[in-house]
């Protein structure tokens, strides 16, 4: 896989583009783009892994389609099968892709945070969605009523079969086969750090497999969101989807239970995934979804602590399902309470001459 320079002045002629069987074998292999113009200029080099580029548009592809292909192997999906999950917005659309295609029915569960565009997306991919609600003052999280509606509908309903991505391996061991794997093929092994944002842990745990079977010095970070409990944080609201977590997930509790180290933690907050996305659509034209601007952002205030090297952050999704909120500036300042002024102060001078 070819790493992309943005220093390019003129577009290249490229190989004959692949052939693929299908949509779900166009999973993975994502571009890794160098960014010229986000950080300073200094000795590190800082790369972004783009999983918009996946079929879904998201990082949440792989683990999908791995858990989907799986069970149909094992035989525990097969035809009449119900899939049942739930899902903030990205696992959504990748099983509700991997299911049309093998034909099965999908019944996602969300809460009133999911975005309307990504809902929209997965009911026209032929899902079925199935909204929890949460009263007003409820000690109950968004998260524990739409694990308790999937309990509910595995129990009554025929045939059903819940991937459960917050403690299945396959979502691990599709970053560490995929995403970490592509990283390192890419800058030939000499990876000093990657960034990942923390939900389900997935990603995480995948590129530090990656690492510790394939003894790398690569040292792996993960950015998690103020607000979330995942690595011992006070719980608190947080308004930008895919990143943190209200409870700990299996995933986590199996890795990092016990005596285990938790990794090196990096806490941004929402308005920091905001600046982190606006900086990087003027410095380096690219729309990142709002936690790949979390990921950014914690890259730019540690850098300067960092040795020189090549290090990596992944974006998760794109910036396209946030325009109406991350990239609008009423909604900053209403729901974030940063005016534009104060916006644009934060993401600093971004005016990047190439000519």
């Amino acid at each position: 896989m070819k790493t992309i320079s943005l220093h390019a002045r003129a577009p290249e002629l490229r190989a004959a583009p692949t052939r693929y069987g299908n949509v779900l074998e166009t999973v993975g292999n994502t571009p890794l783009v160098e960014l010229t113009g986000f950080l300073p200029q200094g000795g590190c080099r800082l790369f972004l892994k783009l999983e918009a580029a996946n079929p879904g548009g998201s990082a949440k592809d792989r683990p999908a389609a791995a858990m989907i292909a799986e069970a149909v192997r094992s035989g525990r999906l097969r035809r009449g099968s119900v899939v049942v999950e739930s899902s903030s917005g990205n696992m959504g659309i990748g099983l509700a892709q991997a299911c049309a295609w093998y034909g099965l029915r999908f019944i996602c569960v969300v809460d009133a945070r999911a975005q309307p565009g990504t809902l929209a997306t997965m009911r026209a991919l032929g899902a079925e969605i199935d909204m929890v609600s949460v009263p007003e003052g409820s000690a109950t999280s968004a998260l524990a009523a739409r694990l308790d509606r999937v309990a509910h509908l595995v129990t009554t309903l025929d045939g059903a079969y819940w991937p459960n991505q917050y403690a299945n391996a396959l979502n691990p061991v599709s970053h560490a086969m995929g995403t970490m794997a592509e990283i390192d093929e890419a800058l030939e092994g000499q990876v000093d750090g990657v960034f990942v944002g923390v939900g389900t842990t997935g990603t995480l745990g995948g590129c530090l497999d990656f690492v510790a079977a394939n003894a790398r010095p690569t040292r792996v970070t993960a950015v998690d969101a103020v607000g979330s409990i995942l690595f011992g944080g006070e719980a608190g609201e947080r308004r930008i989807p895919g990143m943190g977590a209200a409870r700990v997930p299996p995933l986590a509790k199996r890795r990092w239970g016990g005596t285990a180290a938790s990794p090196r933690v990096l806490r941004v907050t929402d308005l920091d995934c905001v600046v982190g996305c606006r900086r990087l659509a003027r410095t380096d034209a690219l729309l990142v979804g709002g936690s790949a601007g979390g990921v950014l952002q914690a890259v730019r205030t540690c850098h300067r602590s960092l040795p020189p090297g090549q290090y990596v952050a992944v974006a998760a999704d794109s910036g396209h399902r946030y325009l109406d909120t991350v990239f609008d500036d009423a909604w900053v300042e209403e729901v974030l309470g940063c005016p534009p002024e104060r916006l644009a102060r934060l993401v600093g001078h971004t005016t990047v001459s190439r000519l």
